[in-house]
Parts: C-alpha cells; sequence; structure tokens
C-alpha cells in the first residue's frame, strides 16, 4: 500500500467516524397552515390557532399581520375574509 492510498483510507475512515457520531439531519422545511378569519377575530385567535396547528409557538406570519410584543402579547389588524398564513421556523 502506497502512502497516497493509506492518506486516502484514513481521511475515508475518519469522515465516517464523524459522520457516524454527528450524523447529517435533514434541515427541516417551514410547515406552514392557511386559514380565513370572520369578523371580531383578533390575532390573539390566530396567533392560539397556528401554534395549536403547529405544534409549536415558533412560528411567523409571512404577511405580518400579527405580531408578538413583549408585555402585550399577539397583537395586529387582521381583516375577515381574508385568507391568512403562519409558518412554523
Amino acid at each position: 500500500m502506497n502512502l497516497k492510498t493509506l492518506l486516502y483510507t484514513t481521511v475515508f475512515l475518519f469522515a465516517q467516524a464523524i459522520t457516524d457520531i454527528c450524523p447529517n439531519t435533514p434541515t427541516p422545511s417551514n410547515q406552514c397552515v392557511q386559514f380565513s378569519i370572520s369578523s371580531g377575530t383578533g390575532c390573539a385567535w390566530m396567533c392560539e390557532y397556528c401554534a395549536n396547528q403547529l405544534g409549536t409557538n415558533n412560528y411567523f406570519f409571512p404577511d405580518n399581520v400579527c405580531t408578538y410584543q413583549t408585555n402585550i402579547g399577539c397583537v395586529g389588524n387582521p381583516i375577515a375574509g381574508k385568507t391568512y398564513s403562519c409558518c412554523s421556523v
């Protein structure tokens, strides 16, 4: 076995060991849900709905209709009858 082959074999075995210790995990894609609301529905309901549907409190509204503000909660001005989306991060 020559030095070049030995070097490639060593590098391959080291890379395989690292892969076994730290396997590649797929990057999760954002899950999104769409819904429309009726008159009188506010961001508090929308944020609770998204958290429940997505199974996480780590989500966002692509159009920023609702945002979270510290000490206030979920706020915004949604429009009845419009379709909104929220997506997990």
